[in-house]
């Protein structure tokens, strides 16, 4: 009678049930080293039964170790897959911003062509601009009220590069020509200062001084005194010659 023939299902089986406790008695050693991913643990416990079916204890062996490899494998990929797409993520939100961002520039630089070719549509219209300041009897000091239309024409001069301001200073016709002479060239100079303030280079400013020359008045007409106590500014633009603006 033959005996009976000796198989690896038992011992196999042993194997493969301690081999499936072993992680949880390794314990001190793994945590040593880092924690085994979920994916890692599945991929391990599955290579050991596949390898214990099919190749016995050492199938079983073979298995664990390569079913844990591929687990780990597959656990540091996802994490990189997952690291991948949210910097895409994060990318996508930055270029969005900066699309955004470049948007509204432009709008604001469309903007301010449209208003810099409609001051330029303005200045082309005539070949002159400009104001008067009028002055008290004897006195050069220019008035609060006059300050802020000549800074506004000294900063449209500014932005014009070609453009220059003619400042003319005159004088009602009572006292002496050298009097008034002095007189009307100091408050020229005055006009000039407060345009030098709003930045208008001072080689663009030409100073005339004419006195009482040109006055106008009657004798003794007050009135008319006032009109002649002035200094006119006038903004000159190159005869013929396109506006250029400042950028």
């Amino acid at each position: 009678m033959k005996s009976p023939t000796p198989t690896l299902a038992g011992p196999a089986l042993g194997i493969a049930l301690c081999m499936a406790a072993w992680p949880a008695h390794a314990e001190p050693v793994s945590a040593v080293r880092s924690e085994a991913s979920k994916e890692s643990n599945v991929g391990a416990v599955s290579g050991l039964a596949l390898g214990a079916v099919a190749a016995g204890p050492v199938g079983a062996v073979l298995g664990l170790v390569a079913g844990g490899l591929l687990g780990d494998a597959y656990h540091r990929r996802a994490q990189q897959s997952s690291a991948l797409a949210q910097d895409l993520r994060q990318s996508e939100s930055e270029r969005a911003q900066l699309t955004q961002n470049i948007a509204q520039l432009d709008g604001s630089l469309n903007e301010a062509r449209t208003r810099a070719a409609q001051l330029d549509a303005a200045v082309q219209r005539t070949d002159e601009l400009g104001l008067d300041v009028s002055f008290r009897t004897a006195d050069d000091s220019v008035t609060a009220e006059a300050m802020t239309p000549l800074l506004k024409l000294g900063a449209l001069a500014l932005s014009l590069p070609h453009a220059e301001l003619r400042v003319a200073g005159y004088a009602d016709p009572r006292g002496s020509d050298a009097y008034n002479d002095q007189l009307s060239l100091r408050r020229a100079e005055c006009v000039a200062a407060v345009l030098t303030s709003a930045g208008v280079p001072r080689e663009r400013i030409h100073i005339e001084a004419h006195g009482k020359t040109e006055a106008k008045a009657a004798a003794g007409d007050l009135d008319a005194y006032a009109l002649d106590r002035r200094v006119t500014v006038r903004l000159l633009l190159p005869s013929g010659a396109e506006v250029a603006r400042r950028d």
